[in-house]
């Protein structure tokens, strides 16, 4: 993991029989996040039972998060995916920088700050 990598992992709990509507919503949210600068992976999990889910994402840095939390794909999306899910899990590695982690807690993210590794 480069030193400026922020990622995030959320998990989300469907609501029943709205797998198809959490599919378009997604869909929504990644062609909003295709278009933020620094944003490098947008990567969805569906469990076979198609009720939970694993969302991970990958930002070049604190500018790239804090451009990610001010987007659309925040703005206006993620409220409606939160009417059809519930978030289980909010997991950030990396230092998001300030602003971002102020919000990211306010929602329940744990922020793991990055200590040591393999930089290539």
């Amino acid at each position: 993991m480069k030193k400026s990598t922020v990622y995030f992992l959320v998990s989300f709990e469907i609501n029943e029989g709205k797998f198809e509507a959490f599919k378009e919503i997604a869909q929504a949210m990644i062609a909003f996040t295709q278009k933020e600068p620094g944003a490098l992976g947008y990567e969805w999990y569906f469990s076979a039972d198609q009720t939970n889910v694993r969302l991970v994402e990958t930002y070049a840095d604190q500018n790239a998060v804090t451009a990610h939390m001010a987007g659309r794909a925040v703005k206006e999306v993620v409220p409606k995916i939160r009417e059809i899910s519930s978030i289980t899990g909010f997991e950030v590695y990396g230092d998001p920088g300030a602003p971002a982690s102020e919000m990211l807690s306010k929602i329940g993210a744990e922020i793991f700050h990055r200590w040591n590794g393999l930089d290539r």
